[in-house]
């Protein structure tokens, strides 16, 4: 059996804390992939000396190359220009179409049966990409973006009741961007409906700094955006797929007329396990929900439309 592989491309804030919350949890040995000559080794490094201090048995090796990664049960790809203030995640669109092409290739020649779970932004189209790409059936490329999308609602959501974050349940569906969809109606706290707790204006408020989040960060930060967040959210899925865990958390997986979409990857809930993404969760919703995840749809489907694949 041996230890499970992880790969993680790009060694940036996000890849490089990625690497960090995958080795305390013992998840598996960790191959970080760069461009940068010296940087992903510099980290893999730090993160190796750091071991005796936490206690923790894996290997973090840098690479400049694909040679090491060979043989990967998971590949994450962060790679790709961060946004910086004023910029929009579709001004990243080209760029990172590019990066993401050659990067998606360079892994499926080194692992060809590895799942792909992708990071980089504009988020939904860059996993249609890389399902593209790979050419992998769709349970095994599969997107970051629900669980940061709802573990902001619930941060906000818990500020506010002034409450432990552990007991908010919080739901996201959509594009990640700021066509997002929360759906107040199925977050709760402690299991009661969030619609008890907070009255109407309260809620809309929550919504749309939870849509805005993202930007928030980049405007505060000026150089960068956020990677704590969405390094701890990509782990939480490496981990329901390294050790088969079945969850039920929020991914930007691909749909065949769920929801009304095809054709196109995007927020929904899913049960991640072994095989990646295992089954996608249909809920039902109103027809005010059911207009703004079409509306979402639909600018998640023009900027896919912009790869012209």
């Amino acid at each position: 059996m041996g230890r499970k592989k992880i790969t993680i491309v790009g060694a940036g804030n996000v890849g490089a804390t990625a690497a960090h919350w995958a080795a305390e949890k013992e998840l598996g040995d960790i191959i970080l992939v760069d461009i940068i000559e010296g940087m992903p080794q510099g980290k893999a490094l730090d993160l190796m000396e750091s071991r005796p201090v936490e206690g923790f048995d894996v290997t973090i090796t840098g690479s400049n190359g694909y040679e090491e990664t060979a043989d990967s049960d998971l590949v994450i790809i962060t790679s790709g220009l961060p946004r910086k203030p004023g910029m929009s995640r579709e001004d990243l669109l080209q760029k990172n179409k590019e990066i993401v092409t050659s990067v998606t290739k360079s892994v499926v020649a080194h692992s060809p049966q590895c799942t792909i779970i992708v990071v980089s932004n504009p988020l939904d189209t860059m996993s249609y990409l890389a399902k593209a790409v790979s050419g992998f059936p769709k349970n095994r490329v599969v997107g970051m973006a629900g669980i940061l999308d709802s573990a902001r609602f619930r941060v906000f959501i818990a500020m506010e009741l002034k409450v432990s974050v552990e007991d908010t349940q919080a739901f996201v569906l959509g594009g990640h961007g700021d066509s997002m969809v929360p759906l107040p109606r199925y977050s709760s706290v402690g299991g009661i409906p969030l619609t008890q707790l907070l009255p109407q204006e309260k809620i809309d408020e929550i919504v749309a700094r939870t849509r805005k989040a993202g930007g928030e960060i980049v405007a505060l930060l000026k150089t960068g955006s956020a990677y704590y967040s969405p390094s701890a959210s990509v782990i939480q899925m490496a981990e329901a797929i390294l050790k088969d865990k079945k969850r039920i958390l929020p991914c930007c997986a691909f749909l065949e007329g769920e929801y009304g979409l095809n054709d196109i990857y995007f927020g929904v809930p899913v049960k991640l396990g072994s095989d990646g993404v295992e089954q996608v969760l249909e809920v039902s919703l109103t027809e005010e929900e059911k207009a703004l995840v079409q509306q979402s749809g639909k600018a998640v489907k023009e900027s896919i439309a912009v790869l012209n694949l």
